[in-house]
């Protein structure tokens, strides 16, 4: 998409571009939680963000495009906060780190995870963003369990499976707790991660 790098190097100083793009971005979040994906325009996001509809055009062509963008930066903190886990030799601890970084994101970004969901079967860019960072996760989710004692495999009873549907349910669990309050996000993660527990065979 145009003007979108998710992979860039670091840098001392930021490019002005850069700096639009993330005010582009930041501007589409507020958006979001103040007039909903449906009702924000391309002309919301450029005013709010100081920049001509003509400037916001040369990083975005569209609506879509800005939400996909910032989605794509939103799944991909995500993984920043969360891919260490499957390295941590300590499956308990691994379980522990996952969802308390899971819950931080959520609490920080609930609103564009939410949009990217609702998006995700109408909008291939989004839905393909989505469904690849659950792969990425639910790989991640599979090591812990094989660490654990999980037998690998696709079967029901194996890690692979197991995997799958421990990070649907996360995925809806926190969809719906997200929409109420920090505690109920709380709640729905402690649950979760008993559940994750269980099916790795720490707790009975």
């Amino acid at each position: 998409m145009p003007g979108h790098h998710p992979a860039r190097g670091r840098r001392t100083t930021e490019r002005k571009g850069d700096v639009r793009e993330r005010a582009i971005l930041d501007t589409c979040e507020a958006l979001l939680a103040r007039k909903g994906y449906d009702a924000m325009t391309i002309g919301d996001v450029a005013q709010g963000a100081g920049i001509s509809r003509g400037a916001l055009y040369f990083y975005f062509g569209s609506k879509q495009e800005v939400v996909t963008a910032l989605v794509a930066r939103t799944v991909e903190h995500l993984w920043e906060r969360s891919r260490a886990t499957a390295q941590t030799d300590d499956p308990r601890q691994a379980i522990a780190t996952a969802m308390h970084r899971t819950v931080e994101l959520w609490n920080e970004h609930g609103l564009v995870m939410r949009t990217a969901i609702d998006l995700s079967l109408t909008v291939a860019e989004i839905g393909e963003l989505w469904n690849h960072t659950a792969d990425l996760f639910i790989a991640a989710i599979t090591a812990v369990l094989e660490r654990a004692g999980v037998q690998a495999g696709t079967a029901p009873d194996q890690a692979s499976a197991m995997a799958r549907a421990l990070c649907w349910m996360i995925e809806r669990s926190f969809y719906h707790a997200s929409q109420e309050s920090r505690e109920k996000l709380q709640e729905a993660s402690a649950t979760c991660e008993h559940i994750w527990l269980i099916s790795a065979g720490l707790i009975t």
